[in-house]
């Protein structure tokens, strides 16, 4: 049986799979793989692409924000996406593809506060 999560991944995945010549890989942890690495390591029209999937809101490890923060620092993007994220991902995704600038880091499972809808309206 599919995890929330698992299912989070296979949505980013077929995302993924509508724009062409992107590379893609999914690192593994444990004795080989690499701790805090994202779920989802991207590079698609030179842009590198560092996804972290989570489910039901939940938030990424302070090794997995680390990890996060230091593809933001060598320019790359970096996201955590649960399952209410996937439209909102798809469409800061077509931004960078077509070069616009939006901000390096998203955080679609943090929820809003009273400050964050009061300063954006």
């Amino acid at each position: 049986m599919a995890t929330p999560e698992s299912k989070v991944k296979k949505s980013v995945h077929a995302i993924l799979d509508k724009y062409p010549n992107v590379y893609r890989i999914t690192p593994t942890t444990g004795g080989y793989g690499s701790s805090g690495a994202p779920d989802i390591v991207v590079c698609m029209r030179g842009r590198f692409i560092g996804i972290e999937c989570k489910a039901n809101g939940n938030k990424p490890t302070a090794l997995q924000l680390k990890n996060l923060n230091a593809i933001v620092e060598a320019g790359g993007y970096a996201f955590v996406l649960d399952e209410g994220a996937i439209g909102i991902f798809r469409m800061v995704l077509d931004l960078i593809v077509w070069n616009k600038e939006p901000p390096k880091l998203y955080d679609f499972t943090r929820e809003l506060s009273d400050k964050d809808t009061t300063e954006n309206k």
